[in-house]
C-alpha cells in the first residue's frame, strides 16, 4: 500500500523502514504536519500515517477522502485529535497503537518528579559554573509521601508499581479500578479526594470531556499547599493559566510537563533561533520550579520499534482483510 507519513522525523523513517522490511509497503515521508494546507500531499495515498499534533478535523478528512485515502494509521495511543464521526462519514478507517511501551512514559513521569524534587537540573548547571552551594536545592524524601495517579491504564499501572517501590502511599482515580493494583495496596478514590490528599499528582489519563481541564482553579484550591503536579498524558487535562496562578501564589510547589495544551506549534520542532510566540508557554518557562520536556515521554528505542511494528501491522491487516488490527470507531470515545 502507498503510505504518506506526516510529521516524519529521521527516527520515524528508521523505525518504520525497519518494521516494513518484508511487507513491501511504499512509504513517503513528509516532515510537514498534516493540516488543511498540506493534506493534498497525500494524493493517491491509500494510507496516511499521522502523529499526535497532526490535524484530523472534518475539513482535513474531507480532503484526504478526495485524495483516495482509506486508512489513517495513528502512531499514537490517543485519538482525541481525530474527528471520528467525520472519518466514518468519509469512509476512512482509523487505527491506533494502543500500547507501545508503558514503561517509557511512566519512567519519564518519575524522572520529572525526581528532578523537580531534588532539583538536579539546577544543580547540574550550578556545578558546571563552579557553584557548589546547596542553597535552594532542598528536596524531600519520597518514602511515605502520598502519590495520586489519575488514570491506571497500562502507563498508570507501571507508574504505581514504581512509586510503591519508593515506599510511597499510592492512591488512584479511574472509572475502572485495577484489581491487581488494589491487591498491591493502591487505594482507589474519587478524583476529588485524590487531588485533595496527594503530595504528588501524576496525570496518566486520556483526554475526554470528563478530564478536560481537570486541573483548574477550583481543583487547585482544594489541593495541599506545595503540591507537585506531573503531566505526561494530554496537555488539555491542565488549564495552563490556572496552574500559572497556582504557581504564582505558591500553592503549586512544582510542575512537570511533557505535554502542553497548545503544543502543536511548538513541540517536535527546533525553535531555538526564533522567539516563542506563545505568551502563556513563555510565562511557564520563567518559573524555577517548572520543568518542561517536549513530549518525549514515549521516546525510547523500544517504544519507537513497537510503534512502527504496530503501525505496519495495522496497514498490512487493512490491506489483507479490510480491517486494521487496532481500529478506532466513534463509539470508542
Amino acid at each position: 500500500m502507498q503510505i504518506t507519513v506526516f510529521s516524519a522525523k529521521p527516527y520515524d523513517r528508521q523505525s518504520l523502514d525497519a518494521a516494513n522490511a518484508g511487507h513491501g509497503h511504499r512509504l513517503t515521508y513528509l516532515d510537514l504536519r498534516l493540516t488543511a494546507e498540506t493534506a493534498e500531499l497525500a494524493h493517491r495515498a491509500d494510507v496516511v500515517c499521522a502523529f499526535v499534533n497532526d490535524d484530523m478535523s472534518a475539513p482535513v478528512l474531507a480532503i484526504l477522502a478526495r485524495c483516495g485515502v482509506r486508512l489513517i494509521a495513528l502512531r499514537s495511543a490517543g485519538f482525541n485529535h481525530v474527528d471520528l464521526d467525520a472519518a466514518k462519514a468519509a469512509g476512512i478507517a482509523v487505527a491506533r497503537v494502543p500500547a507501545y511501551s508503558p514503561n517509557a512514559v511512566a519512567e519519564h513521569a518519575v524522572a520529572l518528579i525526581l528532578t523537580l524534587n531534588r532539583k538536579t537540573h539546577r544543580a547540574y548547571n550550578r556545578v558546571r559554573d563552579g557553584n557548589f552551594a546547596l542553597d535552594g536545592l532542598l528536596g524531600f524524601d519520597l518514602v511515605g509521601k502520598t502519590v495520586g495517579i489519575v488514570g491506571t491504564g497500562q502507563i498508570g499501572q507501571v507508574m504505581a508499581r514504581i512509586m510503591l517501590g519508593f515506599g510511597c502511599h499510592v492512591t488512584a482515580a479511574d472509572p475502572y479500578p485495577n484489581d491487581d493494583l488494589s491487591a498491591l495496596g493502591v487505594a482507589y478514590l474519587p478524583a476529588a479526594d485524590l487531588l485533595r490528599q496527594s503530595d504528588i499528582i501524576a496525570l496518566q489519563c486520556p483526554l475526554t470531556p470528563e478530564t478536560h481541564h481537570l486541573i483548574n482553579d477550583q481543583t487547585i484550591a482544594t489541593m495541599k499547599p506545595g503540591v507537585m503536579i506531573a503531566n505526561t498524558s494530554r496537555g488539555a487535562v491542565i488549564d495552563t493559566r490556572a496552574v500559572i496562578r497556582g504557581l504564582k501564589t505558591g500553592h503549586i510547589g512544582a510542575l512537570g510537563l511533557d505535554v502542553y495544551e497548545e503544543e502543536a506549534d511548538l513541540f517536535f520542532e527546533d525553535k531555538s533561533q526564533t522567539a516563542i510566540p506563545d505568551d502563556v508557554f513563555a510565562r511557564l518557562l520563567t518559573f524555577p520550579n517548572v520543568l518542561i520536556t517536549g513530549h518525549q515521554g514515549f521516546f525510547t528505542t523500544e517504544a519507537l520499534s513497537a510503534i512502527a511494528q504496530t503501525t505496519i501491522a495495522n496497514v498490512t491487516s487493512f490491506q489483507d482483510t479490510g480491517q486494521p488490527v487496532h481500529p478506532v470507531s466513534p463509539k470508542a470515545r
